[in-house]
């Protein structure tokens, strides 16, 4: 039976190392993967290093190290562990990867560039733990969510579930704008409130739920109504908007503001036993003008409380609009950008339909003029968010 020290020289004579000065000369060009462990890495590592401790390696750095050509850079503390890892990698079929001689103390003795790295606490990592298994998310993804905006417009229907999945997922700022108080009715699909709120302000009570929920989250709150005097202000700094209103004025303020700062917005509506979303990126998809030129006259277009809703509805809805929130956040997947998803729950169905930019758009196609933002409920009657 070999003794560990065979096993060491075995692995080393099958892989290739590299001292410090040749691993520095590697900085910028190869992956730098850190196979220490949470509180080694913890205290300091490689500036852009992947971190992913050496117990964990054969089942997750194939979702870590997507590219098996690319230059990879393996250390640990003292070269060790990161020659039977990089043994490893090149089992699992990486072609390209290399043992730092020394390790992470020896790169240290001789000033190489290190910094102490963001890295989440104890409790974030249980928290989190669901998300930190994702290779697609992990640990700086969740970092990524901890330090992002997202402006809710309304604390009803869409904006309860929007709220509750996007605090839960971690998402470090929540900014909510309703004017509205809690109703009795509202009770039946706004599950941000309960019984006890009833007459309370919706932005306190959507606040005093989410912060009950996740100490992480610091939520904004608008007790305002949005208009074109304000709007600018308050969508600034957001990384993207969640639109849970249901009329078509503000739809229209909040494109036009959405276009000049470049912020997307996760667009969503129900009627009856029917729902839709899409994704308004600004310049890249169509905006909301490209879909809907012109609003359709009141009488056509009743809100929630003249037509009325299924409880469950908006929380479809509204779960799909943070899931869409949090893909433009991470860069994951296909978001609903120039599609149009409608969900019929009569019949459960999901259909999605092509939305198309309109390049003779008066807000985004190619000559439009200067948009300038103003009021519009002359164009049909407003109603409060769903």
């Amino acid at each position: 039976m070999p003794t560990p020290r065979e096993l060491l020289n075995d692995a080393k004579s099958s892989i290739r190392e590299v001292d410090a000065d040749q691993a520095e000369a590697e900085l910028g060009r190869a992956i730098f993967l850190d196979v220490r462990e949470p509180d080694e890495y913890e205290q300091g590592a490689v500036p852009g290093a992947v971190h992913l401790p050496r117990g964990n390696l054969e089942f997750q750095v194939e979702g870590k190290l997507l590219d098996k050509s690319a230059p990879v850079v393996v250390y640990c503390a003292g070269g060790v562990r990161s020659a039977f890892a990089t043994k490893t990698m090149g089992e699992l079929g990486y072609t390209d990867v290399v043992s730092l001689i020394g390790g992470f103390n020896v790169w240290k003795d001789k000033g190489k560039p290190w910094s102490t790295p963001r890295t989440l606490t104890p409790e974030q990592r249980n928290r989190y733990q669901r998300h930190l298994l994702l290779p697609e998310v992990g640990e700086s993804g969740q970092q990524k969510l901890l330090d992002s905006k997202v402006l809710l417009l309304g604390a009803g229907g869409l904006g309860s579930p929007a709220a509750l999945y996007l605090a839960a997922a971690g998402v470090g700022t929540i900014g909510i704008i309703d004017m509205d108080v809690v109703d009795a009715s509202n009770l039946q699909r706004q599950i941000l409130h309960n019984m006890e709120r009833i007459g309370d302000r919706k932005v306190d009570s959507a606040k005093k739920t989410l912060t009950a929920m996740n100490p992480d989250v610091d939520v904004a709150t608008y007790d305002v109504r949005l208009g074109a005097d304000n709007v600018l202000d308050i969508i600034d700094g957001y990384d993207v908007i969640v639109d849970g209103t249901d009329n078509f004025p503000t739809r229209y303020l909040v494109n036009d503001a959405s276009l000049l700062k470049r912020i997307p917005v996760v667009h969503g509506s129900i009627f009856r036993f029917e729902g839709q979303v899409t994704v308004f990126d600004p310049y890249i998809g169509p905006c909301y003008r490209c879909m809907i030129p012109e609003p359709p006259p009141a009488e056509l277009a009743p809100s929630c409380s003249e037509a009325g809703v299924l409880g469950v509805l908006p929380g479809i809805v509204g779960s799909i609009q943070a899931l869409e929130a949090i893909k433009m956040l991470l860069g994951l997947g296909e978001p609903l950008v120039g599609r149009l998803l409608a969900f019929d729950a009569l019949d459960e169905s999901f259909r999605t339909f092509k939305v198309r930019r309109d390049p003779q758009c008066p807000a985004c196609g190619e000559n439009a003029g200067e948009i300038v933002i103003a009021e519009y409920d002359d164009l049909c009657m407003p109603h409060a968010t769903h």
